[in-house]
């Protein structure tokens, strides 16, 4: 199963996240608050996967997306999106987005969006 690292300034929505990768046999090697924490653990834990949240603090999603695609061109990071953010979404597909998830959250959505990533 995978190694997934979860970038959410949103303490509620880590969880949710944790929760449902967890139950589903997935291992969650680390949570960052902020895109600078998601770089650098991205770096540091090296994930198959990354979810990534579009609006946080000190370095949005999108920025946070552009570093870790330009430090490794074949990381697989899906985008967490609250709804009415359209803009971002199409921003985050020509940034390297491999897939997209919708607040608020459905457990099977998650997991099916994750195993299409993964492959």
């Amino acid at each position: 199963m995978a190694n997934i690292l979860i970038v959410d300034d949103s303490k509620t929505s880590r969880k949710i996240l944790r929760g449902a990768l967890e139950e589903a046999g997935y291992t969650v090697v680390g949570e960052a608050a902020d895109g600078n924490q998601g770089v650098d653990m991205y770096k540091e834990l090296k994930p198959d996967v990354v979810t990534m949240d579009i609006t946080m603090p000190n370095k949005d999603g999108i920025e946070a997306l552009g570093e870790i695609m330009n430090y490794d061109s074949q990381a697989k990071v899906v985008m967490v999106t609250a709804a009415g953010q359209k803009t971002k979404m199409i921003e985050a597909i020509k940034a390297g987005a491999a897939d997209f998830i919708q607040k608020p959250f459905e457990p099977e959505t998650i997991i099916s969006t994750i195993k299409k990533v993964v492959g």
